[in-house]
């Protein structure tokens, strides 16, 4: 079953990665760490209470699905959240979806919607803002380590402004805090699936942590960001497997 949203989305997080080949030279090399919110007084922008696009704003709620993005701009952001800060200038009509099952999932932000607009510059009506650039992107469930504690997300394609764009690698599935479920589509601050990434095929590892043949076939980075140099709006189709 194909479920579609949109969702127009600037998120952020900051993941070191480890390796694919066994390095020995980092001492977390087994774990992501937690994500961590770029906001600056320039950057931050605070919806006041009667904001009049607070109804379009969409926050992800347990065992929902959502795009996460962070524009290198830092106006355009989604993580999940609803609360009017600098990460939630894409809420509005997110494109968040509730998982009933294993099967066809579309999420999506769009820069375009008057709540954004409003945001961003104050004006709804205000069409001179684009978000340039894409510092992270990721498809993530929120608590699926533990609503669907198997469930992996494989990325079927990525569209921006309606247009799909090529993927030089497999994203794979993990979570750095045990609690939500991830798929990294562009992450600049790691190179190499953690310890725990998983994929349609197994784990990406083997119990002695020696990363298996298929590993190299997996990344972090998924998609050119050269693909985000201007854009309104981001779809990412993905079928999720492995629930019970």
């Amino acid at each position: 079953m194909k479920k579609s949203i949109a969702i127009l989305v600037a998120a952020m997080a900051c993941i070191p990665f480890t390796g694919c080949n066994d390095s020995k030279n980092s001492k977390n090399k087994n774990s992501e760490t937690k994500i961590k919110y770029h906001d600056t007084t320039e950057a931050a922008t605070t919806q006041a209470p009667t904001d009049p696009y607070k109804d379009d704003a969409v926050e992800a709620k347990s065992g929902e699905v959502y795009l996460a993005v962070a524009g290198s701009n830092w106006k355009a952001q989604y993580l999940g959240s609803s609360d009017g800060g600098n990460t939630s200038t894409l809420s509005y009509n997110a494109g968040v979806v509730e998982i009933n099952g294993n099967g066809e999932y579309t999420v999506s932000v769009d820069a375009e919607t008057e709540g954004f607009r409003n945001a961003v510059s104050g004006d709804p009506n205000y069409t001179g803002f684009v978000p340039e650039g894409m510092d992270f992107m990721a498809v993530i469930i929120k608590e699926g380590e533990t609503k669907f504690p198997d469930a992996v997300i494989t990325v079927n394609e990525i569209r921006v402004n309606g247009e799909a764009v090529e993927m030089t690698a497999k994203a794979y599935t993990s979570s750095d805090d045990g609690i939500d479920t991830r798929a990294n589509l562009i992450n600049q601050w790691t190179s190499k699936p953690s310890k725990d990434a998983r994929c349609v095929d197994g784990k990406l590892y083997d119990d002695k942590g020696k990363a298996k043949k298929i590993c190299k076939d997996y990344s972090p980075t998924v998609v050119e960001s050269s693909a985000f140099a201007s854009w309104k709006n981001v779809e990412v189709d993905i079928t999720i497997s492995g629930i019970e």
